[in-house]
């Protein structure tokens, strides 16, 4: 991967923090990385989607022109794969989704189940979410954050994504996994989503963590974006 830049999207659930330490990381190994930050997405109009693929698409800015690019999305941002590809032209080379929803394989992608929309209406407030880790229970949260200190950076620049965000439609792009695609799962919450990826012939590779295993481990999570398409 060294002749690609590596763009590190975190979810917009949450902020770039998510991947501080592991673009450390690589950098310290000789690659170019970049990490847009999509905090504005939270404030954008639907479809929301575009305001994603114009952050990360600024972010590559100063980056060497021309050179090929390397996606690395977690969680909820591998659902932006086929809008992050078309956006971006032809100068996606390889996608590796980390702990991430996948999207359709054919037809557009919902962003959430109905079954988890429902979770999430249940949450909001006149349509607005509370911060991610407000969502889930405190013994579930404490486990994914190596340190308190790291946990209050991480979670002062949550947005509150509006529910109406999970309610969009990813539309669908032709021959947007005509690249090469890998696959990294940290936990079982994500198994399903890593055996779909190898059922679609992709490479797969595993480092057993929690979700926000980066934070715990960015030296493992930066050998295995790099290694995976080895494994």
């Amino acid at each position: 991967m060294a002749d690609s830049v590596i763009v590190l999207v975190h979810s917009p659930s949450v902020g770039p923090k998510t991947w501080a330490s592991v673009a450390a990381e690589l950098r310290s190994a000789g690659n170019e990385v970049v990490v847009p930050s999509l905090l504005s997405v939270a404030t954008a109009p639907p479809p929301y989607w575009p305001e994603a693929v114009r952050c990360v698409g600024e972010s590559l800015r100063d980056a060497r022109d021309g050179a090929p690019v390397t996606l690395v999305l977690h969680s909820n941002a591998g659902l932006l794969a086929p809008v992050l590809v078309d956006g971006l032209d032809s100068r996606v080379d390889a996608i590796v989704f980390i702990d991430a929803a996948l999207p359709a394989r054919d037809g557009p992608t919902a962003m959430a189940s109905n079954e988890f929309l429902a979770f999430l209406r249940d949450k909001a407030d006149n349509g607005m979410l509370p911060p991610w880790t407000d969502w889930w229970a405190e013994a579930d949260v404490a486990v994914l954050f190596p340190d308190e200190d790291t946990r209050r950076q991480f979670t002062a620049e949550q947005p509150r994504l509006p529910v109406a965000y999970f309610e969009t439609m990813i539309p669908p792009v032709a021959g947007w996994d005509q690249r090469r695609c890998g696959y990294v799962v940290f936990n079982d919450a994500y198994r399903e989503q890593a055996l779909d990826a190898r059922a679609r012939g992709w490479s797969v590779g595993e480092v057993k963590g929690e979700h926000l295993h980066m934070l715990v481990d960015p030296a493992a999570t930066a050998a295995a974006i790099t290694d995976v398409f080895t494994s």
